[in-house]
């Protein structure tokens, strides 16, 4: 059983807190896994392999935007949350499933989830060696295969071929950084579903010059993150081998007890149809 929790639109802080506040518990076996999906206002995090020199906006520029910075213990360099972004934060401990899972299942597994999804929506996906997340294949997006070839925006890093032929290579439509402490899971993945693309021109995403993308941009579609959120949870629960129990509220699942502060303005509902390893840290991105 997996216990699933819509925080709604959430600061980075305090979403933080909750999930450090999850692992402690799931360490000592007061909840169980548990997936946290969320939606953050504008940030840039750092994680622990992050360079500084990867944020190429003045802090002028990012102040004007309403964007702030967090230092962070997922692994990976520097991502951007922010609207339009399905973030998904899973707690699980690896050892609960069966078989157990190891740090790389476990990754594969994330990008799974993420493939499936993008599939959904006629987006075909694919893993890249040496690279974290989810990409595209290096052909034009899905809206623009029965029309000309006039683009709204050109993503970050894609040179243009020609007049007429636009080059296109691979385009990161998902990040994925994981934080992994004695057997017990934090951070996840990040999905662009309509997100406002030009916040990745203030960074170099994941330290990486290729484009950026979404399902608006490949698609021409505006899901909502409700609707998204539905197709990753029944994901997660195929993927897993769980059954998914939607909870109303963070307080049907962490213990009156439980020493942090949770979020008291953020809705924490699901969508209407939904409702019926290791011993050391582990940092992967």
């Amino acid at each position: 059983m997996i216990s699933v929790l819509n925080l709604g639109r959430c600061d980075y802080p305090t979403a933080l807190r909750l999930q450090e506040t999850l692992v402690e518990l799931r360490k000592q076996e007061r909840v169980g896994n548990v997936l946290l999906f969320v939606e953050h206002p504008p940030v840039i995090t750092l994680g622990r392999n992050a360079s500084q020199t990867n944020i190429i906006a003045s802090p002028e520029l990012l102040a004007s935007r309403g964007v702030v910075i967090h230092e962070i213990s997922r692994g990976g360099d520097v991502t951007f949350h922010g609207p339009g972004q399905l973030v998904a934060y899973p707690i699980f401990d690896l050892r609960s499933f069966e078989p157990k899972l190891g740090v790389i299942d476990y990754v594969r597994r994330l990008e799974e989830v993420l493939m499936r999804i993008c599939a959904q929506y006629a987006i075909e996906t694919q893993r890249i060696s040496g690279m974290t997340g989810v990409w595209t294949y290096p052909t034009p997006p899905p809206r623009l295969t029965a029309r000309p070839m006039n683009r709204d925006y050109v993503p970050l890093g894609e040179e243009q071929g020609g007049e007429s032929t636009p080059h296109y290579s691979e385009r990161k439509i998902a990040a994925i950084g994981v934080h992994i402490s004695r057997g017990v899971t934090s951070h996840g993945f990040a999905l662009n579903v309509t997100t406002d693309l030009g916040f990745f021109q203030l960074i170099v995403p994941c330290g990486l010059t290729k484009p950026v993308t979404s399902i608006a941009f490949e698609t021409g579609l505006s899901p909502t993150l409700d609707e998204v959120m539905t197709l990753a949870s029944r994901t997660f629960g195929e993927l897993f081998h769980s059954q998914m129990l939607w909870l109303e509220s963070i307080h049907d699942l962490v213990p009156p007890d439980a020493p942090a502060p949770l979020p008291q303005d953020t809705p924490a509902r699901a969508p209407e149809d939904e409702r019926r390893i290791a011993h050391r840290d582990t940092h992967l991105a």
